[in-house]
């Protein structure tokens, strides 16, 4: 079950790290405005998204993948929050200020799906230690 995860977030991942590169305005918007180059930042977290798809799907080191892309989370959801309170919309969708709120809430079992399925801690499997 947990390779299956793996997958759909890879996928769900991905397919958000190429929509970086071709809605690259549209994601800019979420940018707080306090932080400079909003495309740039948009192009550097789509290649991060992307990296981590690679990561996800390759196995790569999957407990460190996995607490790599929870901090990710973690730091682009003030780009979340800040969706909410400007209510902005979603591309050329307008969401209710409670779609905008759950999308933020959303985040945390998010992350809590990465790192269970990832093996990351606190998911981390104690060794075996019966010789």
């Amino acid at each position: 079950m947990r390779r299956g995860v793996q997958i759909l977030l890879a996928v769900f991942f991905l397919v958000a790290g190429i929509l970086h590169f071709q809605l690259d305005d549209a994601f800019a918007r979420i940018v707080p405005p306090m932080l400079p180059f909003p495309v740039a930042i948009v192009w550097i977290t789509g290649v991060m998204e992307i990296a981590f798809a690679v990561a996800l799907i390759a196995k790569w080191r999957l407990p460190l993948a996995g607490l790599l892309l929870s901090a990710y989370l973690l730091a682009v959801l003030p780009a979340n929050i800040y969706m909410a309170i400007a209510q902005i919309p979603l591309g050329d969708t307008a969401l209710s200020p409670v779609a905008l709120w759950v999308r933020v809430a959303l985040q945390f079992p998010l992350i809590a799906l990465v790192l269970w399925c990832t093996g990351a801690p606190p998911f981390r499997k104690a060794p075996d230690t019966d010789g």
